[in-house]
């Protein structure tokens, strides 16, 4: 079986040469903006042609098994194995093809914050929250956790988290949106049904081969004590840094250092990681008027419905992915969501919300 439609290792391979052969200049070290990209590109053209080669390896194996089975061996139980894990390598392939664009292949920070409501959002950003770091745990992403502010009964007033993993911010941009949970509420004692928002905002962790002008004048830096749930959490120094881009309005804060100066370093980082989320948006605002059939759905919009009362599903309202097991959901278990989002996000078929959706 050939795959070479599907990765052209030949072509491949004479890219992976011509990069092979500028990375051998020893003045390209000298310049990140230019090495940090090539070795991202040679990192990705050895992981193409590694899958190229274990693809043809199962097929073959999967043919040697029919092989046997005319000869009249029983393999239909090791048959079956294969054939199952071809089909999950495959579905995995599929998944990294869709992921193509510029920023994809980078690490992700996400922010979560409740919306109206109170401690009832509060504790819906929570669960959020948690969702994600155990969807990062199962992927195998080490997960940092930025900044969190907690709720005065439960819940997080604002959190936000970097999750460190090939591929992170590609596989999350989706998860951009509003997110509506309703269910039995525990913190109603007469047990009515209520109807929480959060919201989720993710951008790609850039590096210093993107450049990202921001001026003094536009940022105002505030220091103050790092708090916590308390014990070894709280910080009796003004060590966490929060930054406020002025012309944007865009704020992040970051207390996970006892160091002030590591804190202002990350803050800068991620407020660097959401300035260019923020322009690329701004691009994709003027491609949406130009062509408003294909619709992305914005910061703003709402993108998932998870009910827990009087019935359970878990429902994406722009892919019409759904799922009735929504414990496994909120547990981490997305690639249903994540799959559906990529295809829809190539094929153009974005839709929106409507008011049946929000029945």
């Amino acid at each position: 079986m050939t795959c070479g439609s599907i990765f052209d290792a030949e072509r491949l391979r004479k890219e992976l040469a011509s990069i092979e052969i500028k990375i051998s200049d020893p003045k390209l070290w000298s310049n990140p903006a230019v090495s940090q990209p090539l070795m991202r590109e040679r990192k990705r053209l050895e992981t193409l042609l590694a899958d190229d080669k274990e693809l043809g390896r199962r097929t073959d194996d999967i043919a040697a098994y029919f092989e046997l089975a005319r000869e009249g061996e029983s393999v239909e139980a090791d048959l079956k194995r294969e054939v199952e894990s071809l089909q999950t390598f495959v579905e995995a392939l599929e998944e990294r093809t869709m992921l193509s664009g510029e920023t994809d292949p980078l690490h992700a920070i996400v922010t979560v914050h409740p919306g109206a409501g109170g401690t009832e959002s509060q504790d819906w950003a929570e669960m959020l929250m948690r969702m994600y770091l155990r969807w990062a745990e199962k992927q195998g992403f080490p997960t940092e956790v930025n900044d969190y502010q907690s709720g005065e009964e439960a819940g997080v007033k604002s959190a936000t988290f970097t999750i460190a993993g090939e591929y992170a911010y590609g596989l999350l941009s989706g998860e951009t949106g509003v997110h509506r949970l309703v269910r039995i509420s525990p913190f109603d004692q007469a047990k009515r049904r209520h109807t929480s928002f959060a919201s989720v905002y993710v951008s790609p962790e850039i590096d210093d081969s993107i450049e990202i002008d921001i001026k003094p004048e536009d940022l105002r830096v505030d220091t103050y004590r790092s708090g916590g749930k308390g014990g070894q959490h709280v910080n009796t120094t003004d060590s966490a840094v929060r930054m406020t881009h002025l012309s944007t309005g865009i704020v992040v804060a970051c207390q996970n250092e006892r160091s002030q100066h590591k804190n202002r370093e990350k803050a800068m980082k991620m407020l660097r990681s959401r300035l260019y989320e923020y322009e690329l948006e701004k691009k994709r605002q003027v491609t949406r008027k130009i062509e408003d059939s294909k619709l992305e759905i914005n910061f703003g919009s709402q993108i998932r419905s998870y009910v827990l009362q009087p019935y359970r599903m878990v429902k994406d309202l722009r892919t019409r992915v759904e799922t009735g097991d929504v414990d496994r959901v909120l547990d981490g278990d997305l690639e249903m969501f994540i799959r559906g989002y990529l295809r829809v996000r190539r094929d153009g078929t974005l839709t929106s919300t409507s008011m049946e959706d929000l029945e």
